[in-house]
C-alpha cells in the first residue's frame, strides 16, 4: 500500500532527517520501498522547510509526492505554505506547541516541542517525538523499525535521549487527538 508523507516547519527542526529516518525505517528494516525527497534553499535558515517520503510495498516509479496521505507539520508557516490545502481524507499532525491553525482533515495534536524542552530538556528531539507520534498514529512503519532507523542516524552519545523522544512520541499519539 502506497503511503505518501510530507514533512513541514523551519529550517533547523530536523524535518529532512525525519524523512529520512522514517524512509530509512521503511527500506532497512520493514522491507518496503521508499523514496524521500526534500526542498534546499533560504528555508535552511529558519524558513518554511519541506521534506516528502513515498512508502510502498512496490517499487516507487514516481518519486514526488502529488497526494499527501499524512502531513507532519512542526510551524505555523510550514502550515500555511505545505498543509493549509490538505485534503479531508489526509491524516495530519501538528506540533500544536508552534501550530494554532487547523486543517479539514483529521488532525492530531502533538506538544512536542514543548514536551522535548519540558520533560526532555532538549528542543532539538520534537522531531524525534514527531516521528514516534507519525508511527503510533499511523503505523506507516513498525515500531522496531524506527527505532533501529532513529538509531542508525542520531549522533554517538544521543541514543538514549533519542529513544526517549521516540517514546514520548508513541505516548502522545495516544493521548491528544482531536477528530
Amino acid at each position: 500500500m502506497r503511503t505518501e508523507i510530507r514533512f513541514s516547519g523551519f529550517g533547523g527542526q530536523g524535518i529532512i532527517l525525519a524523512a529520512v529516518i522514517v524512509g530509512r525505517a521503511a527500506v532497512m528494516y520493514d522491507a518496503k520501498y521508499a523514496v524521500q525527497t526534500q526542498v534546499y534553499g533560504p528555508e535552511a535558515r529558519g524558513g518554511a522547510s519541506m521534506s516528502a517520503v513515498i512508502i510502498d510495498d512496490e517499487p516507487v516509479l514516481f518519486p514526488k509526492v502529488t497526494s499527501p496521505d499524512v502531513y507532519v507539520i512542526m510551524s505555523q508557516e510550514g502550515f500555511e505554505k505545505y498543509g493549509v490545502s490538505a485534503g479531508e481524507r489526509a491524516v495530519m499532525l501538528v506540533d500544536s506547541s508552534l501550530v494554532q491553525s487547523r486543517p479539514g482533515c483529521r488532525c492530531i495534536e502533538i506538544p512536542a516541542t514543548k514536551v522535548a524542552r519540558e520533560a526532555l530538556g532538549r528542543d532539538i528531539v520534537a522531531n524525534i517525538i514527531m516521528i514516534g507520534a507519525l508511527v503510533a498514529a499511523t503505523g506507516v512503519v513498525s515500531r522496531e523499525a524506527i527505532e533501529k532507523a532513529i538509531l542508525d542516524s542520531v549522533p554517538k552519545g544521543t541514543e538514549e535521549l533519542n529513544l526517549k523522544a521516540m517514546r514520548k512520541g508513541f505516548e502522545l499519539a495516544g493521548q491528544v487527538k482531536c477528530e
